[in-house]
Formats: C-alpha cells, sequence, structure tokens
C-alpha cells in the first residue's frame, strides 16, 4: 500500500469568508465523490482570497496514488477556471 499527500495553495475569487467557505466546500466534496480522496482544508482558514487544501489517497503502487492525484489537479483546473493553482507539492508517505 502507497499513500500520497498533495497540498495545494489556491488564489481563490472571493472577498469574503462566506464565499470562500462556498467555494472551498464545493471544490472538497466534489473531489470526494469524484476521486475518493480524504480531503479537507489545512491552512489559510481567515484569508478570505487564499486556500491551502490537501487530498489524501491511498493505491496499490506509488505511481497510481500519483496519476490520481495528478488527474485530479487536472480536473480541478478544467472544472473551476475561475480558481488558480499558486503552489503545488507532491509527497509519498
Amino acid at each position: 500500500m502507497h499513500v500520497a499527500l498533495l497540498q495545494m495553495r489556491l488564489l481563490l475569487p472571493s472577498r469574503t469568508l462566506k464565499e470562500k467557505r462556498a467555494i472551498v466546500k464545493s471544490v472538497l466534496a466534489r473531489a470526494r465523490n469524484r476521486f475518493n480522496v480524504a480531503c479537507s482544508e489545512s491552512a489559510l482558514n481567515d484569508q478570505p482570497a487564499d486556500a491551502e487544501l490537501c487530498f489524501v489517497t491511498v493505491a496499490n503502487s506509488a505511481t497510481r496514488a500519483r496519476q490520481l492525484l495528478q488527474e485530479l489537479e487536472y480536473w480541478l483546473v478544467s472544472e473551476r477556471p475561475d480558481v488558480q493553482i499558486i503552489d503545488l507539492q507532491v509527497e509519498d508517505l
């Protein structure tokens, strides 16, 4: 079993924490349903225009785990063009 972590820092088109919460909750719920990953907002909770999200997956091989997280990244870019990825890190745990 291999565990992989994807950590993203995002720039959001929100001006208030309420708008941010709606965007983040939507992204997290859709990622859970589509990719079967564990995910959460890990930092920058009090900044309305920035978010840091973490996604974790478990797979039979390290290659498959990284591939799934890469698909998630491409999905986010295509699904939410209004959200910009500022920083991205992938780790094998």
